[in-house]
């Protein structure tokens, strides 16, 4: 047997193994993660009951240009998750309450609220279904709950 094919056998054999294992555990990771992540959930109409009640503070995380093309939701505070300041300005807009987080599709919000978690805030709670639905729902414009126009001098 020629040792330079069975040395290039054993070399795909060692990559497949691992290149296997490797997905089987990337994929295992995958799967749980966004279970743990989101795991305090609102829909967007317990969503708009509790922000109207002022049980809780309902964040817009969007750019300016996405709540000047739906509107922003009503009671809801927009503040661009890009701002430097983020942190501070939607624990301040919060005043201690609890506070959620909706974007358009679930996305940015579920990383802003991981965000939150991770610097030790917990009583806070994401919007998966957005403003134009995911596969949490079919979201806050779907669903036709109000929203107000956005005032970019507010």
């Amino acid at each position: 047997m020629n040792t330079s094919n069975t040395r290039r056998v054993l070399t795909r054999r060692a990559f497949l193994t691992l290149g296997g294992a490797a997905a089987v555990t990337a994929t295992a990771a995958f799967l749980a993660w966004p279970t743990q992540a989101t795991s305090q959930r609102l829909t967007v109409e317990d969503t708009h009951q509790k922000a109207a009640k002022g049980e809780i503070v309902l964040i817009d995380i969007r750019r300016p240009d996405e709540w000047a093309r739906s509107g922003v939701p009503e009671h809801a505070i927009p503040i661009d998750m890009r701002r430097k300041d983020f942190f501070e300005a939607a624990t301040a807009a919060a005043k201690g309450k609890p506070i959620a987080l909706i974007c358009a599709r679930g996305v940015r919000s579920r990383r802003v609220y991981q965000n939150f978690h991770a610097s030790g805030l917990t009583n806070v709670f994401d919007v998966p279904e957005g403003m134009l639905g995911s596969s949490a729902g079919p979201g806050w414009l779907s669903k036709g709950l109000p929203t107000v126009t956005y005032d970019r001098d507010r």
